[in-house]
């Protein structure tokens, strides 16, 4: 019901719908002060009664303004459970083929593109609870012992491609019949192989929003990662090549959390706007180059990644 490019309620919807807007709660941009704590909300929390309560946004929104993903240019590229990349920009832009969602910003005047890859941090985490029981209980991290057994893998890994497709898929096809497969096997291939292809293939997939973005005009200055994949040495690096650029790594890794206070901050006028807030505490902490032989590698192999949807489609279709 909502016009997102004029940000209010649409009122073509809610006459078509039937829905008086008087139904309707106020809208309010995200680090705007919508109310305050009661004084039963203060006797629940311990916060004082009074204390002035800002609108905030979605995870997704609030997460990309923890991460400084603001102005048009700044892109993010956040592994969770599932994969998101997100660009921010300074008027509404639409993928008519519907491949990226557009939402308005939680920074007032702005909006974002995000394409979301379903199964991300999913797939490694699938491949530890159904290949690793031996290693929870001996005291190990299983994703470090993971990584590094996939660090022992060449980039590309020796033409194993992983299709991340576990719950489906919604960018680049908007596919719920979209599967999960491992592509390339042989006999030589070991677990580092296999893992190494599944943290390959997330960033294709995540690449594939890239290459949209592309498509669309949408500029990327600066790429920033975020959520658990960025904690991985090994999975910044892919990153960083799969895409062909530079990646940051901000101190910051509360995510939403750290937005959302950006914003109650710029709501209680400590900050006079959301980009000054960011500019002040939003910190890099580290930067990632490509490396150029593994780019090129990875280009390939990104190149055959593509190709497997339309191979795979019509197998799971029936």
């Amino acid at each position: 019901m909502l016009d997102v490019a004029n940000r209010r309620w649409s009122a073509e919807v809610l006459k078509a719908v039937e829905i008086d807007s008087a139904l309707l709660p106020a809208l309010y941009e995200s680090p705007q002060v919508c109310g305050q704590v009661s004084a039963i909300g203060a006797e629940a929390t311990g916060l004082a009664a009074g204390t002035p309560v800002a609108a905030g946004g979605g995870d997704q929104s609030v997460g990309a303004v923890g991460v400084g993903i603001v102005a048009p240019g700044a892109v993010s590229a956040t592994i969770g459970t599932s994969g998101v990349v997100f660009a921010s920009t300074d008027q509404p832009v639409n993928d008519l083929k519907g491949r990226l969602h557009t939402f308005c910003h939680a920074v007032p005047g702005r909006w974002h593109v995000m394409g979301v890859t379903q199964a991300a941090g999913l797939s490694l985490r699938w491949f530890r609870d159904r290949f690793m029981a031996s290693a929870s209980g001996n005291g190990s991290d299983p994703y470090d012992q993971l990584t590094s057994e996939a660090a022992n893998a060449p980039p590309g890994s020796d033409g194993l491609l992983w299709a991340p497709y576990l719950m489906g898929e919604r960018t680049p096809h908007l596919d719920p019949n979209a599967r999960g497969a491992l592509i390339g096997l042989t006999a030589s291939h070991t677990r580092g192989h296999v893992v190494r292809a599944i943290l390959e293939g997330v960033a294709f997939s995540l690449k594939d929003t890239f290459t949209i973005l592309s498509e669309m005009k949408i500029p990327v200055k600066s790429i920033r990662l975020g959520g658990g994949g960025a904690r991985s040495s090994l999975w910044r690096q892919i990153q960083a090549d799969v895409y062909a650029q530079e990646v940051e790594i901000v101190e910051a890794e509360e995510g939403a959390a750290y937005g959302a206070a950006i914003l109650a901050g710029v709501g209680a006028k400590i900050w006079p706007s959301v980009d000054e807030a960011c500019s002040a505490v939003v910190r890099v902490r580290e930067h990632v180059a490509p490396n150029p032989a593994n780019v090129a590698v990875l280009h390939d192999s990104y190149a055959r990644y593509r190709r497997m949807y339309d191979g795979m489609k019509f197998i799971f279709s029936s």
